[in-house]
C-alpha cells in the first residue's frame, strides 16, 4: 500500500491547485479554501488538544483492542500500549486543526463522528463549539473507556459516546431525528463499509451538511470508495486535500470535484 499512497500523492502534488484560494471561480468554494482552510484556530483548543495527545503519548497501559474494521497497519498485535495507539491512530495536529475550523463553520445543528479512538479529533471539533453536541461512536470498549476520560479532563460536555459497531450505532441517529451540520468518517478504512455509512449519512443530511472522510489515499479499496461516492447523485462537490475528502450537497452549486493543496 505504501506504493499505492505514493502514486496517488504523486499525482495529487500535480494536479492540485488553488492553495490560497487563487483561481477558483466558486465563490462559495473561495472562501472556504481561504477563510476556513487557513483560519488559524483558538490557541486554547489546540494547546488543550495537544495536553491530552502529550499524555496519551507518555501512557505506556496496555489494552486489548478489539478492532472491527480493516485494522491497523502499524500494530499487529491486539495488545497494545495507548502510547502506541497515539502515535499512530489520531489525526495530526494539522488535519486537527481543518476539523476545528469545519465545526466553527458548519456543526450546527449536530457533529456525527464514525470512529472515536483515543478522542483526539473529537476534541478539535468538540472544544471549537462548545454549544453544540457531538455524538461519536467507538465499537472498541477498552479504547471507548480510554477516550471517555480524556473527554472528561478535557472538561467538555457536548460529547456524548456512543460504544458499539457502526452497523448497530447509526440506525439511531434517523429514529432520533438527527440531523448533523457535519460528519467526520474514519472508522473502518474499507470500500463497502465506508461506501455504507456515507450513504446512511447522506439519508440524515440536508443541503448544509458537511461530510468529512478520512484516509481517502489510505488504500485502494479507500480509493475506489471516494470515487464511488463523488459520484453520488445528491453530491454537489468534493474537495480532495489528499488525507481527507470534504463532500458538499449544497443546491444550486456547478457540479465539480477540486484537488486542493493543503
Amino acid at each position: 500500500m505504501i506504493f499505492f499512497r505514493t502514486i496517488r500523492y504523486l499525482k495529487y502534488i500535480l494536479l492540485s491547485r488553488h492553495r490560497v484560494g487563487h483561481g477558483i471561480h466558486s465563490p462559495f468554494v473561495f472562501d472556504l479554501v481561504s477563510r476556513v482552510f487557513r483560519n488559524k484556530p483558538d490557541h486554547d483548543v489546540l494547546s488543550a488538544v495537544k495536553q491530552v495527545r502529550n499524555r496519551m503519548l507518555s501512557d505506556k497501559r496496555k489494552i486489548l483492542v478489539m478492532d472491527l474494521g480493516a485494522g491497523s497497519e502499524s500494530l499487529k498485535t491486539n495488545l497494545r500500549r495507548i502510547s502506541d495507539i497515539a502515535r499512530y491512530s489520531p489525526v495530526s495536529e494539522k488535519y486537527g486543526k481543518l476539523l476545528s475550523n469545519l465545526a466553527i463553520e458548519f456543526a450546527n445543528p449536530a457533529i456525527i463522528e464514525i470512529g472515536t479512538s483515543l478522542g483526539i479529533s473529537t476534541l478539535y471539533m468538540a472544544a471549537s463549539c462548545t454549544d453544540t453536541k457531538i455524538y461519536t461512536i467507538e465499537g472498541c470498549p477498552s479504547i471507548a473507556g480510554i477516550a471517555g476520560q480524556n473527554f472528561a479532563v478535557a472538561g467538555l460536555k457536548n460529547i456524548e459516546i456512543m460504544k458499539g459497531s457502526f452497523d448497530e450505532v447509526l440506525p439511531g441517529f434517523a429514529d432520533a431525528g438527527i440531523k448533523p451540520g457535519l460528519v467526520f468518517i474514519d472508522g473502518n478504512h474499507r470500500k463497502e463499509p465506508t461506501v455504507e455509512y456515507f450513504n446512511r449519512m447522506v439519508e440524515l443530511s440536508d443541503e448544509n451538511t458537511v461530510l468529512v472522510i478520512d484516509d481517502i489515499n489510505y488504500s485502494p479499496e479507500m480509493g475506489e470508495a471516494w470515487e464511488e461516492i463523488k459520484e453520488n447523485e445528491k453530491v454537489s462537490f468534493t474537495v480532495d486535500i489528499f488525507r481527507m475528502g470534504i463532500v458538499f450537497f449544497r443546491e444550486g452549486m456547478i457540479r465539480y470535484d477540486y484537488i486542493i493543496r493543503y
